[in-house]
């Protein structure tokens, strides 16, 4: 039988696996974008994002930093999603034509580097559990970007935009978090990932009913994000 510490330890340990996993995810992504299965690595970055959205519940029931204090689950979870977040959706994007040539490699190379300063950012996230600046959820951003094909005009555009916000003290609600009208927030995220789902069960790019369920849910982030307005 494990003594009560001992067991403390192990469901810590747990946490802490679970969410490693994610770079698991990001593994099994990277092989579908490398066999042209896009759908597929969508999927696997969906599983990693399900996994970073519930593992910090965990670790608080579980109070993972003080049972095992060696091991950061802060640092680890960073590490993890910037795998999954940044640089999967950046090369699956580099590999599927979305930034294509030397401008694409550019575009893709802005990404990568602005979402460093955000994940090393100690002042990134505000006492009301708002992002400052643009939270580097790239995976989300090469979502829309495979499901409504812009053309490579706005799709650029887009890049260039949302990473500048990268440095603009601007708050950007965490969807599962943030208090202020969380019971919409929920019902419309549950939207999204239901129309998600079908675009991908589907097929890319989106047909015009689940794309435009995806563009209002997009509307209905940005603004509540405007509602919170700037940080202090």
């Amino acid at each position: 039988m494990l003594t009560m510490a001992k067991q403390a330890k192990v469901r810590a340990a747990s946490v802490h696996l679970l969410t490693a996993l994610g770079v698991v995810c990001a593994l099994f992504a990277l092989r579908a974008t490398l066999s042209s299965h896009v759908e597929e690595a969508f999927l696997w970055l969906g599983v990693a994002f399900l996994i970073d959205g519930i593992d910090g519940f965990f670790a608080r029931r579980f109070e993972v930093k003080v049972v095992l204090p060696r091991v950061s689950g802060e640092t680890l979870d960073l590490c993890v999603d910037y795998v999954t977040y940044v640089f999967v959706p950046a090369l699956m994007l580099l590999l599927a034509g979305k930034l294509p040539g030397a401008w694409g490699m550019v575009l893709a190379g802005i990404i990568c580097l602005t979402s460093l300063y955000h994940f090393s950012d100690t002042g990134s996230k505000t006492d009301d559990n708002c992002f400052v600046g643009f939270p580097a959820v790239w995976n989300i951003v090469a979502f829309y970007i495979f499901a409504l094909a812009p053309p490579l005009w706005l799709t650029s555009l887009v890049v260039l935009v949302l990473s500048g916000l990268t440095f603009v003290p601007w708050k950007w609600v965490h969807p599962m978090r943030v208090t202020s009208l969380r019971g919409v927030t929920l019902a419309v995220t549950a939207i999204w990932a239901i129309a998600a789902g079908l675009i991908l069960w589907n097929g890319l790019p989106a047909d015009w009913v689940t794309g435009s369920i995806v563009i209002l849910v997009a509307v209905y982030g940005v603004g509540l994000s405007l509602r919170f307005g700037r940080a202090r």
